[in-house]
């Protein structure tokens, strides 16, 4: 176990160490469900670490002694060996019939990496194809970034043949023209009786009404019906007792507003509302648009005030999903750099760890859209896995090239590919393989996890098996 170990410990180490990193980096997003996600994830890679390097070594060591003193539980030994104890001479094979040292064969997949995929690739014209390949993907992930949409879709949260699906569909198609009615909130006291205060609360409301995502037609105050009301009655409205005292008779009449007006048992109104009418925020730049215009305006009014709608907490992912994801991207891709530093102790394997993590989800962000996957708090989460898996498979095969004793960078590369390459296969293959099931879901979150596990899994094991390998022979 201790052979075992010096070969395997300082990787899984590494492994563990930069996927805990990368999903603790998580926490810093402003959404409760991936802060949930990303805590939970990571502390339970944290003890399946423990677990693997304390537990199942022990198991693993105990497993050992039990082969060398040949205790097969199912088996009889043909001749019994004097030096066992009864036992262990009705229950195990001799005790000298195991040899001592075991030749390990090699793997046709290694012997494939070494004499076929290796030189192959490491050929003029291979690297030549190899960096125009590259390029190509850069472009066409670099241009997708630009088109992937932001934001959740409703309709994304229910499977496809829920009643909610064709219902947001004929919304959309011919009830889209207006939005929601949107609250603005006068949250402390005021003194409504008093000019100048209704002269700052109407202009307030006047920029809203001039705001070109809403219909100022449509705007429902409490305070101008009032006015009228009072001017009806030819009573005096700057009056505080008349103000006041008048206000249950217009309730009565106008029970609209009954719900508008918080007035306590000592008559003062500590809080009302208004609402104005959204439109022509059908679009996801539209809502983010419209929603942070409006707490702008509501920040700069001289009164206090505060916008609200329940979709606002579907519209708060359009102003802060871009935000919160590139944060997560950089800092996760800092530590993973720092960390790659600290335990492999090669600034070339580091920068070029670092580079293929960059890589990675520039292209998975940019293959999303064409996909058609937003990006949205679900997609968030798995471009947060995503910088673990495309550590993976860079880390090793840079850290093989770097140590190895090949005079060559060509054979360098090759050794790489040899004792790494299989692994990085298999570990993207039977990766794929798992989730491929997911495809067939009638679930938006499960699509788009099988979507981009996939795109990371092809993505990264093509830099870890052709893009790094390639590109480390340039220097």
């Amino acid at each position: 176990m201790s052979d075992v170990y010096s070969k395997v410990a300082v990787s899984i180490t590494i492994t563990t160490v930069t996927n805990v990193l990368a999903f603790y980096t998580g926490i810093m997003t402003s959404f409760r469900s991936v802060q949930y996600f990303c805590i939970y994830t990571g502390t339970t890679l944290l003890f399946c670490y423990i677990y693997n390097i304390t537990c199942f070594g022990a198991f693993m060591a105990l497993d050992g002694k039990r082969e060398v003193v040949c205790l097969r539980w199912l088996k009889k030994p043909e001749t019994p060996d004097q030096k066992c104890s009864s036992l262990k001479k009705s229950c195990c094979l001799p005790c000298n019939s195991l040899r001592d040292e075991y030749t390990a064969d090699i793997h046709p997949m290694n012997l494939f990496f070494r004499d076929c995929f290796g030189p192959f690739l490491i050929s003029t014209k291979s690297k030549i194809f190899v960096v125009l390949l590259y390029v190509s993907y850069i472009i066409a992930s670099v241009y997708g970034c630009f088109q992937v949409q932001e934001g959740l879709d409703l309709r994304n949260l229910a499977s496809d043949d829920s009643y909610i699906t064709p219902y947001f569909n004929v919304e959309e198609d011919h009830f889209s023209t207006y939005g929601p009615r949107v609250m603005v909130i006068v949250t402390e006291a005021l003194d409504y009786w008093d000019k100048d205060a209704r002269k700052k609360l109407e202009n307030c409301l006047a920029d809203f009404e001039n705001s070109e995502y809403v219909d100022e037609n449509l705007t429902e105050f409490w305070l101008q019906e009032y006015v009228k009301y009072m001017e009806n009655l030819r009573q005096n409205i700057n009056d505080k007792t008349s103000f006041l005292s008048n206000i249950p008779t217009f309730l009565m009449d106008f029970p609209l507003f009954a719900y508008d007006i918080n007035i306590t048992s000592s008559q003062e109104i500590i809080c009302s509302r208004a609402f104005v009418q959204t439109m022509g925020i059908s679009s996801s730049t539209n809502k983010k648009l419209m929603l942070l215009q409006f707490r702008n305006m509501a920040e700069k009014c001289e009164v206090p005030l505060m916008v609200y709608n329940p979709a606002f907490i579907y519209f708060d992912q359009y102003s802060a999903i871009v935000e919160n994801t590139v944060r997560n991207v950089v800092v996760a891709s800092a530590a993973m750099f720092v960390v790659s530093l600290l335990l492999i102790p090669h600034p070339l394997c580091s920068l070029w760890v670092t580079f293929a993590i960059a890589s990675v989800i520039v292209g998975v962000t940019g293959f999303m859209a064409f996909w058609n996957v937003n990006l949205d708090s679900i997609s968030m989460i798995n471009l947060v896995i995503c910088i673990g898996f495309s550590f993976d498979f860079s880390a090793h095969i840079s850290y093989a090239f770097v140590s190895s004793s090949e005079p060559s960078v060509d054979r360098k590369a090759t050794e790489a590919l040899y004792l790494l390459g299989y692994p990085v296969l298999q570990s993207a293959v039977s990766t794929i393989i798992g989730v491929s099931v997911l495809s067939a879901a009638n679930a938006y979150i499960f699509r788009t996890f099988f979507k981009i596990m996939f795109l990371v899994m092809v993505f990264g094991a093509a830099h870890g098996l052709i893009f790094i390998p390639v590109f480390l022979t340039f220097f």
